[in-house]
C-alpha cells in the first residue's frame, strides 16, 4: 500500500469486558486506538461522568485514541419517539467530548421486511434531525450498514446520504454485512458509496449463510477494498469488528485469541 494512511481500530468489547483488558491485548498487537461500544458490561452511552473519565484515565494510561464512540444510535424501531435518539446523541456527543472524537457510529432504524419504501420518509426525517444535530455539536455520524435497519442494502445507503447531504453524516462501510445481505460489497456497494466512505469496519462473511469470517476468508473482497482505499488515498480507520464467536443484534464477541487472529488475517493482506 502506497497511497493510503491506515490506521487500525478495533472493538476491544470483543475481547472481553474490562476496558483494561481490551487496551492492553490490542497494545500488544500495536494496536492503539479503540472503538468504544461497551467497557466494564456498560454500553458507552450507559456510562456516567466518573466512568468516562476513568476511561479517558485508561486510554491515557495505554497512550490510546478513539477512532468513533461505537454508539446503537438508530438500531431501535421506528415506534420510539423522535426524542429518544436525539436524547441518546446528545450523551454520545458528551461521550465524544470526554474521549476525544468527533465520530460517532449510528444505524438507521429497524424495518419490518417488505416495509422499506412505506417507512422512507419516516426515517429520513428522523436521521436528518440527528444530523442536524451533529453538525450543531461539531460531530460526524458514520452510519453502518446492517441487515434488517433501512441502510442495509447499498442502495438505500446511498439514498440516505444523497438525500440527507450533509458532511454531517457519512458511510461506514461494512463489507460483511453487505454480505449477509446477499450484496455484493465492491461490485455493487463500492461504486454507489465510495464517495461518502470515511470510515471501514473489517470483518468478512460467506454468502453460504452469512457465517463471519477473518479477513480475506469469505466473499467481503476485502482485498479489493483495501486496493480500493489506496487507490482513493484514503486516510482514516479500518476498524476491526471480527465477530468470530458471536455476532449479534447488539454486537459481537471474539475473545482475546480471535481479535489477534483477525488482527494477523488484516495485517496479512494489508502487507502483502
Amino acid at each position: 500500500m502506497t497511497h493510503a494512511i491506515f490506521t487500525l481500530s478495533a472493538f476491544g468489547d470483543e475481547i472481553d469486558a474490562e476496558l483494561e483488558t481490551q487496551l492492553t491485548v490490542l497494545a500488544s498487537e500495536g494496536v492503539l486506538f479503540l472503538e468504544l461500544r461497551n467497557a466494564w458490561g456498560k454500553n458507552v452511552l450507559d456510562l456516567d461522568a466518573a466512568e468516562l473519565r476513568r476511561a479517558r484515565a485508561l486510554l491515557d494510561t495505554y497512550g490510546f485514541g478513539v477512532s468513533a464512540i461505537g454508539s446503537p444510535i438508530g438500531k431501535s424501531a421506528l415506534d420510539q419517539p423522535p426524542s429518544f435518539e436525539l436524547e441518546r446523541l446528545d450523551r454520545a456527543a458528551a461521550a465524544a467530548d470526554v474521549l476525544g472524537t468527533r465520530k460517532i457510529r449510528i444505524f438507521s432504524f429497524f424495518i419490518a421486511a417488505g416495509e422499506a419504501d412505506t417507512r422512507r420518509s419516516e426515517v429520513l426525517a428522523r436521521m436528518g434531525a440527528l444530523t442536524t444535530r451533529a453538525g450543531q455539536l461539531g460531530l460526524t455520524l458514520v452510519h453502518e450498514n446492517e441487515k434488517e435497519i433501512y441502510g442495509d442494502t447499498a442502495e438505500r445507503c446511498h439514498d440516505l446520504l444523497a438525500t440527507i447531504d450533509s458532511p454531517a453524516l457519512r458511510m461506514a462501510f461494512d463489507p460483511a454485512n453487505f454480505v449477509q445481505c446477499g450484496v455484493r460489497p465492491m461490485e455493487v456497494a463500492w461504486p454507489l458509496l465510495a464517495d461518502y466512505v470515511t470510515h471501514v469496519h473489517i470483518k468478512d462473511a460467506v454468502f453460504a449463510d452469512g457465517g463471519v469470517r477473518p479477513a480475506g476468508q469469505g466473499d467481503g473482497a476485502i482485498p479489493a477494498l483495501l486496493a480500493a482505499l489506496d487507490a482513493r488515498g484514503y486516510e482514516g480507520f479500518l476498524t476491526l469488528e471480527p465477530h468470530l464467536q458471536v455476532a449479534g443484534p447488539s454486537g459481537g464477541f471474539s475473545g482475546e485469541a480471535g481479535m489477534r487472529l483477525a488482527i494477523q488475517a488484516l495485517r496479512e493482506l494489508l502487507y502483502s
